[in-house]
């Protein structure tokens, strides 16, 4: 976390404008108007305050995360949540740790993408994937043998990570910036506090 408080504050859901409840309203038609454990998470009551930029966030956001994408969502966990390490967001962190979690991703797995492509015990595609979410976030470009080393992804696997890590670098800046708490009850990895 960058932020020990909100910049912005989540929108009010009882005092919502026309706009905003539009933005929101995928939301409400799920597990009793809420999600996230019985709430809309902070992260979409934060960008509800530029509800058309929200929905264009998600259509994209959409893609990242489902089938369409050529990468598995075990490799998708794997390049968001180092991008979010890379870019010390607790709360893209801490949500998608859970997320990682259920996609196939360990624990120890999980752990070690903090120390990136360099510690024992990655597939040479892991570490591949790694180096590669590594370069995006500190040079913006992949190396030549970083790309030479992803082609088991395929033309679009690595159109689909560069993509991917490029969403969770925009998110990311979204959430540090504006100072998006993580929701009640949740707890922020210790490497990753404000």
């Amino acid at each position: 976390m960058r932020l020990n408080a909100p910049r912005i504050e989540p929108v009010d859901l009882d005092r919502l404008d026309a706009d905003q409840r539009a933005a929101l309203e995928p939301f409400f038609a799920t597990e009793g108007g809420r999600v996230g454990g019985g709430r809309i998470l902070n992260i979409f009551r934060t960008l509800a305050h530029a509800p058309k930029a929200m929905t264009a966030f998600l259509g994209w956001g959409n893609y990242i995360l489902s089938k369409r994408s050529a990468l598995t969502p075990r490799n998708r966990e794997l390049v968001i949540l180092r991008t979010g390490y890379n870019c010390r967001s607790g709360y893209e962190w801490t949500q998608h740790k859970r997320i990682g979690l259920d996609c196939g991703l360990t624990e120890d797995e999980i752990e070690r993408i903090k120390a990136g492509p360099g510690a024992e015990g990655w597939s040479d595609l892991d570490r591949a994937m790694l180096r590669a979410t590594d370069e995006l976030t500190g040079n913006h470009c992949v190396s030549d043998a970083s790309w030479a080393a992803l082609a088991p992804l395929g033309d679009k696997g690595r159109m689909d990570l560069v993509m991917t890590v490029g969403q969770y670098t925009q998110v990311s800046m979204m959430l540090n910036s504006f100072g998006i708490q993580v929701e009640e009850g949740w707890t922020v990895d210790p490497d990753l506090k404000a």
